[in-house]
């Protein structure tokens, strides 16, 4: 495992600096990260938590990491040797891996002194944004695939090795039944599925010799890429292999299209295979897949079996970046939390102050999510429950049965870890659960249903004590 200490922005360390010598070092203060609405994403599915612990876990500097910093010629002595000891110490709130998420929401808190809060910004962002966005994009395209196997399919294509590593236990949490990445499925337990590639068939004379000598290498687990020069005379070659395994007493997987017009093909080759006596054979498809191909696919009735997904799942291609901040939201004066609040002439820049919690209301009957609530984190909520738009006061909801679920865990308690990191096949199962509980309506891919966040009625109260105090200041 590497040290991330040193993973960060120049003008994080600046500021703790500043902190430093202002005598702010042991300030608490309050951030909550959380993610702006993007217009290609109606629900989150939040990952990276186990990686952000262990990066909590081991922050430190080291004696090279602190020559380093001296050689910038930037900071104070004074506080390069307060870096010598320093550690997390603070406390960390979070939602569960495979939890969903929306716009707004504190899905991770820190409560810490400033200088460490300050610190762990950057890192938490990258690690966080960028796990949630792929698990975000997988569990889009598997819920389009309708049922069929995804596979992750691809590390080529990440912008690195962390970015394909984490990429892709991220697909899992998502939803996808495995990876061709080998490394991620070492490190995380996680399935490992692949063929061959264009290469193998054209090392050989002909595309029916490297057929047969890849069903002589791996007889039971057969599955043949038909595409490399003519796609059908590639399915007949197959099923000319095929046959010959069935004679030998083995039975053949299927084959995979990898370009051309892949409703089309897929049909052809299940109409060619069963008639061929490989009903069973599976029809396999890759490449450049996502879930507005895969809608088109299923409104073509296309005959395929299991996707093997790559560049526009492991880059996130059509959303880039989750648009996560991190955001100070109350500090330490006096011996009193205060709370702090960004404004902004933009709405979606407007923050919610005070240290805060959230909740997840399920109707009592049917057990399906009904709204999420953030709430300051001592805030009493009792029944009925009366939920009012923030802006449009004029819509309400009133529920009496319900159920509330505190979706905030803590993860560090005085910088001790006192949370258990469930297994990758743990929070699988969790994230299918909990995603099981939200309407088709709001999980649909074009033309959402708008999934109600509301604030409680103790954050509006203080959110618009402060809009006021501020409007009187001017």
């Amino acid at each position: 495992m590497r040290n991330l200490t040193m993973m960060t922005d120049l003008y994080q360390l600046t500021m703790m600096d500043g902190y430093f010598l202002e005598g702010k070092a042991r300030q608490t203060a309050v951030f909550d990260l959380f993610f702006r609405q993007k217009d290609t994403i109606n629900y989150a599915v939040f990952a990276g938590l186990d990686q952000a612990i262990d990066y909590i876990k081991d922050l430190h500097f080291s004696a090279d990491d602190i020559a380093y910093l001296r050689s910038l010629n930037v900071f104070h002595p004074e506080f390069l040797d307060y870096l010598k000891n320093f550690k997390f110490t603070g406390d960390m709130y979070s939602v569960c891996e495979g939890d969903i998420v929306y716009p707004q929401e504190p899905i991770v808190t820190i409560k810490a002194p400033l200088i460490e809060a300050q610190l762990v910004e950057t890192a938490l962002l990258n690690i966080i944004s960028h796990q949630t966005l792929i698990a975000t994009k997988s569990a889009r395209i598997v819920s389009a695939a309708m049922g069929k196997g995804v596979v992750e399919f691809g590390l080529r294509r990440a912008q690195g090795p962390d970015a394909g590593i984490y990429g892709a236990r991220a697909s899992i949490i998502g939803g996808c039944n495995g990876t061709s990445n080998v490394l991620t499925g070492q490190m995380f337990d996680i399935p490992v599925k692949g063929t061959h590639a264009h290469s193998w068939v054209m090392s050989f004379d002909s595309e029916l010799d490297a057929f047969r000598a890849f069903a002589k290498v791996y007889p039971d687990t057969c599955l043949l890429l038909v595409d490399t020069y003519d796609t059908i005379q590639g399915i007949k070659n197959a099923i000319t292999v095929f046959k010959e395994l069935k004679a030998q007493g083995h039975k053949p997987i299927g084959i995979r299209l990898d370009s051309g017009d892949l409703a089309y093909l897929s049909k052809v080759a299940r109409k060619m295979l069963d008639n061929a006596g490989f009903k069973d054979a599976i029809v396999m498809a890759s490449g450049d897949i996502d879930e507005y191909l895969l809608q088109s696919l299923n409104a073509q009735g296309a005959k395929i079996d299991i996707y093997g997904v790559g560049t526009k799942l492991i880059t996130s291609e059509d959303t880039p970046s989750l648009g996560g901040v991190y955001k100070l939201s109350a500090i330490e004066r006096n011996g009193v939390m205060e709370p702090r609040m960004k404004i902004s002439d933009s709405l979606i820049k407007v923050t919610n102050p005070g240290f805060k919690t959230l909740y997840r209301v399920y109707d009592k009957d049917s057990g399906m999510a009904v709204a999420d609530l953030i709430a300051l984190h001592d805030e009493q909520i009792g029944k009925p429950l009366v939920l009012t738009h923030e802006t449009e006061r004029w819509k309400t909801t009133t529920l009496n049965d319900y159920v509330l679920r505190p979706m905030h865990r803590q993860i560090f308690d005085g910088g001790k870890c006192v949370y258990d990191k469930p297994t990758l096949a743990q929070i699988v199962e969790f994230a299918t659960a909990e995603k099981a509980k939200f309407w088709d309506e709001y999980k649909r891919i074009d033309n959402p249903q708008i999934y109600k966040v509301n604030i409680s009625d103790g954050l509006y109260a203080l959110k618009h004590k402060i809009l006021e105090e501020h409007k009187n200041k001017k």
